[in-house]
């Protein structure tokens, strides 16, 4: 087989798992303790990953009293990274909505050039009245205006990465000349939402600009995916939906005008793994054993747009609830969180629980060969080409992945057994390295 596994480490301080942190072996501190990243990622290298990722958002998500909270800026933090490991892609999260082109385009390129190629960005545009408030916006923009702004933000940050051409420094001691003037190509962007005039002061990077990715799945975001997008992250609870949604979005790739296999869907998993089956479904008992209801039905009532006090445990979603078209926030996350419950008939108090590991991701319990068994069947029938792992629990749920289900997938020719020759994230994708749009026809259509 010569089509090989995308897999991404989506690192989440104890663990995705809500409840991680109470376990025994969690460290409630360690989403601040740089050698816990280091250790994860050493781990994720040792496991031949492309990429590890980091989320984020400008505001403080929740109550404190649920699980551990705040996190270090992702770009600080990977750029830590990018000294302690050789090979793995280094993924930030980083708004459209509440950043500017210039600032984070020279953050990017920098990462980019300390990596020595390594960098991805993962380009969101942050729903929520919360995060608005702290930038001194009193209304949350409307989801078609931030998928408008980050276009135009996007669209910037290219012109930016490219406004140095790749030969722009001769440093040529004798004549006495650095760089040529002529290969500086300011962008002198006047847009809806931006004005940016001069050009970066970064030279151009390994990889031309970060590999872009974006999770967003309603219309906008699949729009915005099939234009810009290199890598896709997704939530999908079925194999069926897993499907659609890729066949979906290849589709809408290919009518953009690019070549489908530049888009790589990566959906989540929260792999609950055990020796035996009954094991790993112990340890998910245990784990949703751990959770604080309380936490859940708030952060339920929140995601549905719903009054504090409308859920009750032990009953099913009301019958009436908003209409996607009425949520300007995550809109697809509603509607898979909505689905999910109505199709198993979920109480709150089960819903909680199913959400409790991955937030809406696909969680799996099972054994090593269980769990290698499902990714390949995603893998082979066309709903996936690599995944985002979520280890319920770290450091502990990526060992465990790297050191048991690794070996079965390389053993089955899925994935690879070292990293070789190709030393970006761009390579290791299969990506070709980006024309500079200044001396050669512009990437995106």
């Amino acid at each position: 087989m010569t089509r090989k596994l995308h897999l991404n480490a989506f690192l989440m301080n104890t663990g995705h798992h809500e409840a991680s942190w109470r376990l025994p072996e969690s460290d409630p501190h360690a989403h601040v303790d740089l050698a816990h990243y280091v250790r994860l990622a050493r781990t994720a290298e040792r496991g031949t990953f492309d990429s590890l990722f980091l989320a984020d958002g400008p505001h403080l998500w929740g109550s404190v009293a649920q699980r551990p909270a705040g996190a270090l800026e992702p770009l600080t933090l990977l750029t830590a990274l990018a000294t302690a490991t050789e090979h793995i892609g280094l993924i930030a999260t980083a708004s459209t909505s509440y950043n500017s082109p210039y600032n984070l385009a020279r953050k990017f390129a920098s990462l980019d050039i300390i990596s020595g190629g390594r960098a991805g960005w993962n380009i969101v545009t942050t729903a929520g009245a919360e995060a608005a408030r702290n930038f001194g916006i009193t209304e949350e923009p409307a989801h078609a205006e931030r998928y408008a702004r980050a276009a135009e933000f996007l669209d910037v940050a290219l012109k930016l990465w490219d406004s140095w051409e790749d030969d722009a420094i001769v440093a040529d001691k004798a004549s006495g000349v650095w760089g040529d003037d002529a290969k500086i190509h300011p962008p002198r962007h006047q847009g809806p939402y931006f004005s940016v005039e001069g050009a970066l002061n970064v030279p151009r990077s390994p990889q031309g600009y970060p590999l872009l990715v974006q999770a967003g799945s309603s219309e906008d975001g699949k729009a915005f995916a099939a234009r810009y997008a290199e890598a896709v992250f997704t939530a999908q609870q079925t194999i069926e939906d897993a499907r659609s949604f890729y066949a979906d979005l290849k589709a809408r790739t290919v009518a953009a005008g690019r070549d489908p296999d530049h888009i790589k869907v990566l959906p989540g998993i929260v792999p609950v793994i055990g020796s035996t089956e009954a094991e790993a479904r112990a340890h998910e008992q245990l784990l949703e054993d751990h959770i604080v209801h309380r936490h859940g039905v708030a952060n339920l009532e929140r995601l549905l747009h719903l009054p504090e006090g409308t859920l009750e445990l032990d009953r099913e979603l009301p019958a009436e609830l908003p209409s996607e078209d009425a949520i300007e926030g995550a809109k697809s996350r509603y509607t898979l969180v909505v689905e999910l419950a109505r199709r198993e008939r979920l109480t709150v108090r089960q819903l909680i629980g199913r959400l409790g590991g991955g937030r809406g991701h696909l969680t799996f319990a099972g054994t090593p060969d269980q769990v290698a068994d499902a990714i390949e069947t995603w893998f082979t029938q066309g709903a996936a080409d690599g995944f985002n792992i979520m280890p319920p629990v770290l450091p502990s749920g990526l060992e465990t992945f790297v050191d048991h289900v690794v070996p079965i997938l390389r053993a089955r020719g899925l994935l690879r057994e070292e990293y070789g020759p190709r030393r970006t994230l761009r390579e290791r994708y299969g990506l070709p390295r980006p024309a500079n749009q200044y001396t050669a026809s512009p990437v995106f259509a």
